[in-house]
Formats: structure tokens, C-alpha cells, sequence
């Protein structure tokens, strides 16, 4: 059975240089790492958890070839398989997305555990945001499937419902996406109420507009 995706080395070789990368890092970073590497930040941007050399430059890469894989194979295992054809492309896109994002987070991190100074802080929230806006733009253009896409169980049952759905995502995301961002730039207390709200946008609006979108097309076939 082929791939519903098709990969091929026009579609892979971004992801398999992005994997090298950040192998090739990490063993770069353990090898120059002090005992204890900082791992975690909170809110304010303060280190709050450590880890040892090997799991601070190791983990992100592993994650990555987790991820990696798991885009190529669960589209064997969706019981709307042929829908994948139409959005290849996006899929694709969206993974080498995740990829990106993935070893951004590991070089910014990388570079923190050597001494420099990098505002962690400061710098993920704008990446999340960026990640979210991204996203949304990408989500419109995503056909009915099992794994990737707003998967409620009203877009699940109509073809209409989860494209409208989909539709609306793209905007909901980007401010969700902005939200996330403009975090960055405020004061601890307005942090907190902004990710609520971008959280809110995301885990309500979407599935909300889908269970209505639902009923009204229910109640216009009785």
C-alpha cells in the first residue's frame, strides 16, 4: 500500500537536513555543556528546572525524529486515507513547520546552556505565536481527516461543517497566534489574561462554530 502522502525526496529532504542539524548540534552541545543545563523557564522568564548535559541536548532532536515519523506512518493508519491527496502538500508543509519550530527551540535552548545570554522568555512566546498564525493560515486548506485539523465530533460528521470550520480557523488562529505574541511585551499579570484568552480562542470559538454550524445543518434537512 503507498503512502497516502506520497513522500518522496522532493517532499523529505528538508526534513531529513533539518534531523542532521540537529543531531550534529546536540552532539555538539553535550559535549561543551556544564554538569547542569537549564531546561525549563517559567512565566517570568526564570530558569525553574535543570537537566543533565545528555537529556538538555538530546531530547529536542529525539522528539523531532518522533514527530517526524509520525507524520509519515499515521496517515497509513486513517480510515479517510484518500482525503490526503488533496491536502499533500499542506501536510508537508505543517510538518516541516513542527520541524522548524522544534529545532529553533533546541538551538535557542542549545546556546542558553552554553552561557550566552538568550531571553528565553522573551523569545518563546513570539515563536508560539508565530507557530499558531502560521498554523491557521495552513488549517484552511486541510481536508477531512482522523489526525491532522479541528476534529470535533460535528466536523467529523459533515463535510460541510468541518470545511467552515476550517475556514473560520484560519483567522481564529492568527489572533490566538498574536495574542500569544504580544505576551512577550507586557507585564507578568496581562501575560497571564492574554494566553488565557488566546487558549480560550483556540479550545472554545472553533469548537463552538462547529457544534452550530452542525445543528443548523441538521435542522435543515428535517
Amino acid at each position: 500500500m503507498s503512502n497516502p502522502i506520497k513522500p518522496s525526496i522532493r517532499t523529505e529532504w528538508f526534513s531529513l537536513c533539518l534531523l542532521i542539524l540537529a543531531f550534529a548540534s546536540a552532539l555538539y552541545f553535550y559535549q561543551n555543556f556544564p554538569a547542569q543545563v537549564p531546561s525549563h523557564w517559567n512565566i517570568r522568564g526564570e530558569v525553574d528546572a535543570y537537566s543533565g548535559p545528555f537529556g538538555a541536548a538530546f531530547l529536542v532532536p529525539l522528539m523531532m525524529v518522533g514527530m517526524y515519523l509520525m507524520f509519515l506512518f499515521l496517515p497509513y493508519l486513517d480510515p479517510k486515507k484518500d482525503q490526503y491527496g488533496e491536502f499533500a502538500k499542506v501536510y508537508h508543509n505543517f510538518k516541516d513547520l513542527i520541524l522548524v519550530f522544534l529545532f529553533i527551540l533546541q538551538f535557542l535552548t542549545g546556546i542558553n546552556g552554553l552561557g550566552y545570554t538568550m531571553n528565553i522568555g522573551f523569545l518563546v512566546p513570539i515563536m508560539v505565536g508565530a507557530l499558531f498564525m502560521v498554523l491557521g493560515f495552513l488549517l484552511q486548506n486541510v481536508k477531512m481527516n482522523w489526525f491532522l485539523g479541528i476534529r470535533t465530533p460535528w466536523t467529523m460528521s459533515s463535510e460541510t461543517v468541518w470545511n467552515k470550520t476550517h475556514k473560520l480557523s484560519s483567522p481564529v488562529l492568527m489572533v490566538a497566534g498574536l495574542l500569544m505574541a504580544v505576551t512577550a511585551f507586557v507585564p507578568e499579570r496581562a501575560k497571564i489574561v492574554l494566553f488565557i484568552l488566546s487558549i480560550a480562542l483556540i479550545i472554545l470559538a472553533l469548537p463552538i462554530y462547529s457544534y452550530i454550524l452542525y445543528a443548523q445543518e441538521k435542522k435543515l434537512k428535517k
